[in-house]
């Protein structure tokens, strides 16, 4: 098997040229390998809650650190060259990414905990945030750690492959509180992340779910296996879920949405002993009143989640075998030409879009 396909010496991408500002270039020019890399032709990607604010600048100078910029990091290809050192992976074979690599070293690192490395944003200790710090997947090409990716199961397609970062968010979430068997899981903000963890939570045995949303989302986690829906319009969330488990609150929590008030509602709706598992990405300006001694005196766990760390291939392999579908929440595909229009769809949740793809080198 050759070492490497013939490979432009450029390519296209979607470049971030200065805050709000962003053009589909096609002289990007196209690193090959170093090292333990490997270099993927890039066969969907999609769209995550975290990338309008990079492309609006609201994190320029951190998220990304300078300009020109590529961003995108759930990502899903083919490897098309390998680096030196390379021997696991080859020329051929279909991997999904993860935006973390860690530095490998750090107390955190060792650990298996890479998602919150020690050496964070220190690129020159092999740190990388892919399409955050460094360039990422919204191109046609990109050169990636063989720390960062995963083989795909042959029943898996590259689009479903591209939610493996999203499932995989709400997976991790998951493991670190545990599902109860034949328990009862509340889902707040049924977007992407919260509509994989309602599928998650019922694969892993919970019996009932209740979705807390609003509008075009909470239809859709009806339609999407949602056992109990509950409309924050109308009605308190709390006293909602209260009333459904006959006052005794849910077993875990999940809050999916980043919406100021959510955390405390999230709390106040599980049980003694409950769990609650914060995946919404809120901005620095949410801050939280909680019922400190109702959480004491209920010995509620509260756990903070960040990403996808040790379960890229748990998720591939539930979507192989059938137990995790995604194809269903992917609503809406573009090519990358078109990544204007892709990224007003998503953020404006035109035509119901849950999910949104990029196909940057056509369709497959």
């Amino acid at each position: 098997m050759p070492n490497r396909y013939d490979i432009p010496k450029y390519a296209k991408a979607c470049v971030l040229t200065e805050p709000g500002r962003f053009e589909i270039r096609d002289d990007v020019e196209v690193r090959l390998p170093g090292k333990h890399e490997v270099l993927c032709k890039i066969r969907a990607v999609a769209i995550c809650g975290s990338d309008p604010e990079i492309f609006r600048g609201d994190l320029a100078g951190t998220w990304p650190p300078a300009y020109p910029f590529v961003a995108g990091h759930e990502w899903a290809g083919e490897i098309v060259a390998v680096g030196e050192g390379v021997t696991e992976f080859h020329v051929g074979d279909r991997v999904a990414g993860e935006a973390h690599k860690g530095c490998g070293y750090c107390d955190n690192c060792k650990k298996g905990r890479y998602t919150i490395c020690l050496n964070y944003g220190k690129t020159e200790t092999g740190h990388e945030h892919y399409g955050f710090i460094v360039n990422g997947a919204y191109g046609q090409y990109q050169t990636y750690s063989i720390r960062s990716i995963t083989k795909i199961p042959d029943p898996v397609s590259f689009e479903e492959a591209a939610m493996c970062d999203t499932a995989g968010v709400a997976l991790h979430g998951l493991e670190l509180s545990g599902i109860t068997p034949g328990g009862t899981v509340a889902i707040i903000g049924p977007g992407p992340i919260g509509l994989c963890a309602m599928r998650l939570a019922k694969a892993m045995g919970a019996a009932r779910i209740i979705v807390i949303g609003r509008g075009s989302r909470l239809s859709s986690a009806q339609k999407l296996g949602a056992d109990i829906c509950v409309d924050f319009t109308k009605e308190d969330p709390v006293e909602a879920v209260r009333r459904i488990t006959g006052g005794l609150g849910v077993d875990e929590a999940f809050e999916c949405s980043g919406a100021k008030g959510t955390f405390n509602q999230a709390v106040r709706m599980v049980r003694k002993g409950g769990k609650v598992v914060l995946l919404g990405v809120a901005t620095d300006d949410v801050v939280e009143e909680l019922p400190f001694k109702y959480v004491t005196h209920n010995e509620i766990a509260i756990f903070g989640s960040r990403a996808n760390p040790n379960v890229s291939w748990k998720v591939l392999n539930l979507m192989a075998t059938g137990q995790l579908n995604v194809k269903d929440l992917i609503t809406h595909k573009f090519p990358l030409e078109n990544f204007a229009d892709a990224l007003d769809t998503f953020v404006n949740r035109k035509e119901n879009a849950v999910k949104v793809v990029i196909l940057p080198n056509g369709e497959i």
